[in-house]
């Protein structure tokens, strides 16, 4: 980490940041009839991890779809089997058994070089801990992805989407931890992925900037199309997707959709 000197600056408010994110878009007319179809269809997924003779069975039958442009939930405690499916659908695991495709694409007995090339053009990853690289600034972190994209956006344009135009030259160690998952969006979305994937994305951020960073995830799901999966634990995010995939022990529990859905401001936890 680059030891940097610089004033103490006060704690961002939500108002204050919003204020630096681009206008949300107003209402948008009817779908192309394509824009609903399934992106990922899931039939029969299982997934058991072995160590000797013991086994752990972290997925078991689990049938989804999930359709271009939604913006899903994974809710379930520690161990239901969010991230495991997460991963699944990422290309970053496989399944032990089932089947799963991404538009007309087998994910399942695809190859390394495959998966690989699979999450280079189509996914874009979120993790709980932000993964910067210390030594670089806001933007050549986001703009190291652009080199291995097939199309990427312009970099400027993706800190714009995140309301990080004033601070895209600072380190890392000059951000607040809401601001460096801000960057770790924005080198996420970069590439023009269909998928963004995000496993606990607020888990490391207090109450006020985690809603800061879920603001930005809508906005890149509203305004990009982009399809949104989010693991949490915390039920309360669940107001703001299209639809609540609730695992337990390994199995979908059950799925509902909200009729309307919340904004990140109105939810509360």
């Amino acid at each position: 980490m680059i030891p940097v000197n610089t004033p103490a600056r006060a704690t961002p408010t939500i108002e204050s940041v919003q204020a630096t994110l681009p206008e949300a878009p107003g209402p948008a007319g009817p779908a192309p009839a394509d824009a609903r179809e399934p992106l990922f269809v899931a039939r029969g997924l299982g997934k058991v991890y072995r160590s000797g003779e013991i086994e752990v069975v972290a997925l078991h039958d689990v049938d989804l779809d999930v359709r271009r442009g939604e913006f899903i939930v994974l809710l379930g405690p520690s161990g239901s089997g969010k991230s495991t499916l997460l991963n699944i659908l990422g290309g970053l695991d496989a399944p032990s058994s089932g089947d799963v495709r991404f538009e007309d694409h087998p994910l399942t007995g695809a190859s390394d070089a495959e998966l690989t090339a699979y999450r280079r053009e189509h996914v874009g990853f979120v993790f709980q801990f932000y993964n910067l690289i210390p030594s670089l600034t806001v933007r050549e972190n986001v703009a190291l992805v652009t080199d291995i994209a097939r199309d990427p956006m312009p970099v400027d344009e993706a800190i714009d989407l995140v309301g990080l135009t004033p601070r895209r030259d600072h380190f890392p160690a000059q951000l607040s931890g809401g601001e460096q998952q801000r960057v770790a969006i924005a080198r996420a979305i970069v590439k023009r992925p269909q998928v963004l994937l995000c496993d606990e994305p607020t888990g490391a951020l207090d109450y006020r900037t985690g809603k800061l960073v879920l603001e930005v995830i809508a906005r890149i799901n509203a305004e990009l199309g982009t399809t949104a999966i989010v693991i949490t634990h915390n039920a309360a995010i669940a107001g703001m997707a299209d639809r609540v995939v609730y695992l337990g022990d390994g199995t979908i529990q059950r799925i509902t959709s909200n009729a309307t859905k919340l904004a990140p401001s109105e939810l509360s936890w």
